[in-house]
């Protein structure tokens, strides 16, 4: 560990060598398995040997927060989430800013998202923030594996307390902030620069996190985040206030409601949210004074009984239908029940609520061309016989209970 950190100047200090000279370790085992990583084979090209120890690092932190259960969302955001704001956002050049950047998912997903489309990792610049140190040498060393220069930085304070990137304004802000976060020590910072929209309650940092990505963006930049679903309806504390405000500034872009059971660490339902500084600046459409709403509550498929993921094609779905509407290739279409664009009158008029489910509607159904009145006919038949046997039941469970001495 010395001679790698010797050898990667970005690691001096992050690498806990002393953990591993423990006398309570077992010294066979790191032995052995130190001898398994050393059968694997990894490659001739050093951009393969890259990318395979990149994903046993990415999936080894997937089981490490499954393992963790809550403390696991401290520093892993699953992998479809991660996808699907990158895809949305599409980072090709510029500054990208995690201000709580975890195990730096999102940077990695930018940097291959990059490659995938063939542009030049040296056109965008990393800049993050971790309070917590050893998710951020966890950060550190994911981006080291996959030779990803950033400028990562720690202080127990976070990002709210002690913003270490303060002049940055971004073209990009990606992150997944803790949810609904009663600890932020919001009483110290009630007249911060910051809170242009509005001064979030000290209960709850979500709209904080809001106020801080957007005070981060450049004049042109745009921001795909994660928050509960709550932050798109509540009221209480003046949250409403602070998201009508942010939403008369015209700065919210598109709204998507996620599926259940996509994280680790929480039961939580969750919601993408994008903001732009300049909508008019969309490609080739002006969309000013209009909001996207995608409803994907209905997508995802489950890897295993307690975990769901959304599928590459559904990501895929998702982002060309953002793309489209922006204008960015593509004829943009409302589809009832999915997605809907929607001007900000119409959002007044509901309260200033952003909940997709509110504006998308029901989704078609195909009529299946039995007329009304043979239909009722057939179903109100089908529920006569069911009530006759659920009478026959109640009569067979009361006699065998009478004959247990139960009788009723």
């Amino acid at each position: 560990m010395d001679a790698v950190e010797r050898d990667n100047p970005s690691l001096k200090g992050v690498l806990s060598s002393m953990n591993y000279a423990r006398p309570a370790l077992d010294k066979q085992r790191l032995g052995e398995l130190i001898d398994l990583i050393g059968t694997i084979g990894l490659g001739d090209y050093e951009s393969r040997s890259k990318d395979i120890l990149g994903r046993v690092y990415e999936y080894f932190l997937g089981q490490f927060a499954d393992a963790e259960g809550k403390k696991g969302g401290q520093f892993y955001t699953p992998r479809s989430i991660v996808k699907t704001l990158v895809e949305m956002l599409e980072p090709y050049k510029g500054r990208i800013y995690d201000p709580c950047c975890g195990s730096g998912g999102m940077f990695v997903q930018s940097e291959k998202f990059v490659k995938a489309h063939e542009g030049r990792i040296g056109d965008i610049a990393v800049y993050g923030q971790e309070s917590n140190q050893t998710t951020w040498r966890l950060c550190k060393m994911n981006l080291a594996i996959r030779g990803i220069d950033a400028n990562v930085q720690w202080n127990n304070e976070g990002s709210f307390l002690n913003d270490a990137h303060k002049e940055l304004k971004a073209d990009f802000v990606l992150a997944n902030p803790p949810f609904n976060d009663s600890d932020w020590k919001g009483e110290l910072l009630r007249d911060d620069i910051r809170w242009k929209f509005g001064v979030p309650p000290t209960g709850n940092a979500n709209f904080a996190w809001v106020q801080h990505f957007i005070h981060h963006l450049s004049p042109t930049g745009i921001a795909g985040f994660v928050l509960a679903n709550g932050s798109m309806s509540s009221n209480t504390s003046g949250e409403g206030e602070i998201r009508k405000n942010i939403i008369e500034a015209d700065l919210i872009d598109c709204m998507v409601a996620l599926p259940s059971q996509l994280f680790y660490n929480t039961m939580i339902p969750a919601c993408l949210w994008f903001a732009a500084r300049d909508k008019k600046n969309h490609k080739f459409r002006d969309r000013r004074g209009e909001v996207l709403f995608i409803d994907a509550r209905k997508m995802g498929v489950l890897v295993d009984r307690r975990h769901r993921e959304l599928t590459d094609d559904e990501v895929q779905k998702i982002a060309s239908t953002y793309h489209a509407w922006r204008g960015e290739g593509g004829k943009y279409e409302n589809v009832p029940g999915f997605c809907m664009a929607v001007k900000l009158d119409e959002i007044r008029k509901h309260g200033h609520i952003l909940t997709p489910g509110r504006y998308v509607g029901a989704e078609e159904v195909e009529e299946d061309g039995e007329p009304f009145e043979e239909k009722m006919a057939r179903l109100t038949a089908e529920l006569a016989g069911k009530f006759k046997r659920s009478r026959e039941l109640e009569e067979e469970i009361g006699k065998n209970l009478a004959e247990l001495g139960y009788g009723f």
